[in-house]
């Protein structure tokens, strides 16, 4: 006897895999743009970087720095605005996607080098939340800037071509690890003092040298960059994981790189604005620096720099920038805080609530709230907002499903979202579901990019 189907309820909700709804065109789309975002990805390693990038590409499409209807406005090199005017006044407010372009990592601490048992190493200070023992026997690379004493400022990028060296920061064997780690908890057993890089071994020949590997290495340095050691002082220089980012899997579905969160989303929103028609309100891409730290600083979304970029804008459609005329843009605007969120990891999945919790290739995440607890910390998205953008993504077929940061009582984190809702832009939680967030290999889906792209480009177009 045929066994009977489930009968379809005509009222519930229910959630798909993107990888079933799409064909065979959409799919090659999928892996068409997800090569661009490797590459993207796998150049793009610091703010300054991503910034760079940005402005060098936005300039090939028509982009003016600070003026016209196509313009990009940069915040000392590590936040930056991509503005196109739209077709409704101003008045009426504008559109903002904003992504973080900083990611978790190590920076140099002003005095970093030294030597020790005739080995040279630099001392580091982590950035943003991470896992110390993620970051131990993996290849890195040196990024950053220098700036030296008579003001000239140097590139440094040492540890991504093939030819070039790597570093990384040595562990304790196993066999002589049981005190020193073993007997730890997790988050002690490296501590942030022992994160430091080995960049050296041989020493120069003169007998009344002290430190010789040391001395050995700034001569190295002096030739090729023309720095000394004073230059360390005034530098700003970034340990990051070295190397692509790569498909995984055998079905090449997934791509795993270091800085997912939230590069992802910066490179998705930046694509969706030169690829839009003519958007329906003047759209602005936003990114931040500082978020993995708080968003402080002159850089960071606590700044009035977005403030500075709608009063530039209000100038050029033609009309005097006024505080009252800011307010009212600002009040009828509304923003996409295009930051990723924490997909479910099948390993790990009692710290989510599956029911509310995302899943990658199931597309972009619409996060009502964030925060901990009992929303402290969160921006909390109205209603209203939300189901314009429910409908919105649904007129376009665009894949979506809603997402928290965990179990009420299990955690939590926030975005820059709470900093432009702070100053009265309406505002929720946009981006793509991540797995390893905050380590040094990252996981996001291919079917996910596209989808997010696909959103950001359906709220600036639509109306």
């Amino acid at each position: 006897m045929a066994k009977k189907k489930d009968k379809k309820s005509k009222f519930a909700y229910e959630k798909k895999n993107g990888w079933t709804l799409i064909d065979k065109k959409r799919e090659k789309s999928i892996f068409d743009f997800n090569k661009k975002y490797i590459n993207y990805l796998s150049v793009c390693k610091t703010e300054r970087e991503i910034i760079d990038n940005a402005v060098k590409e936005a300039t090939k499409r028509g982009f003016k720095e600070g003026k016209g209807k196509k313009f990009y406005i940069v915040n000392r090199g590590k936040s930056a605005c991509f503005v196109v005017i739209g077709k409704e006044p101003i008045e009426n407010g504008v559109r903002i996607i904003g992504s973080h372009v900083d990611s978790p990592r190590l920076d140099l601490k002003q005095n970093p080098m030294y030597e020790d048992i005739e080995l040279a190493l630099l001392k580091t200070h982590y950035y943003g939340g991470i896992k110390k023992f993620q970051w131990v026997t993996i290849p890195l690379a040196i990024h950053g800037i220098i700036i030296k004493a008579n003001g000239e400022k140097v590139n440094i990028k040492i540890g991504e071509d093939e030819n070039d060296p790597i570093f990384t920061i040595t562990d304790i064997l196993p066999h002589l690890s049981y005190k020193v780690q073993g007997t730890k908890k997790i988050g002690e057993a490296i501590p942030g003092e022992n994160l430091n890089i080995l960049i050296g071994s041989i020493p120069v020949k003169d007998k009344d040298e002290k430190t010789k590997v040391k001395e050995n290495l700034l001569s190295i340095l002096n030739k090729k960059y023309g720095i000394i050691e004073e230059d360390f002082l005034s530098a700003e220089i970034e340990i990051v994981p070295a190397g692509k980012a790569r498909d995984i899997g055998f079905d090449r579905s997934l791509v795993g790189g270091y800085g997912h969160d939230d590069r992802v989303c910066a490179f998705t929103s930046l694509e969706a604005l030169f690829d839009a028609k003519t958007p329906a309100y003047t759209t602005i891409i936003y990114f931040s620096d500082k978020e993995e730290v708080g968003s402080d600083g002159n850089t960071g979304a606590k700044s009035k720099f977005i403030e500075d970029v709608i009063l530039k804008t209000i100038e050029n459609t033609g009309l005097k920038p006024t505080y009252a005329l800011l307010r009212k843009v600002i009040n009828n605007s509304q923003a996409l805080s295009s930051d990723v969120n924490a997909a479910i990891d099948p390993t790990y999945k009692s710290v989510n609530e599956v029911n509310n919790a995302c899943k990658l290739n199931y597309g972009i995440v619409l996060t009502k709230y964030t925060g901990s607890g009992g929303k402290y910390g969160a921006n909390d998205c109205h209603a209203e907002f939300f189901g314009k953008m429910r409908i919105m993504f649904n007129k376009r077929k665009i894949v979506w499903q809603t997402g928290e940061l965990g179990k009420v009582d299990e955690g939590g984190g926030g975005t820059i979202a709470k900093f432009l809702g702070e100053v009265g832009i309406e505002t929720i939680d946009c981006g793509t579901p991540v797995l390893s967030m905050h380590s040094p290999l990252e996981v996001v889906s291919k079917f996910d990019v596209y989808e997010t792209y696909r959103g950001y480009l359906a709220f600036i177009e639509e109306k």
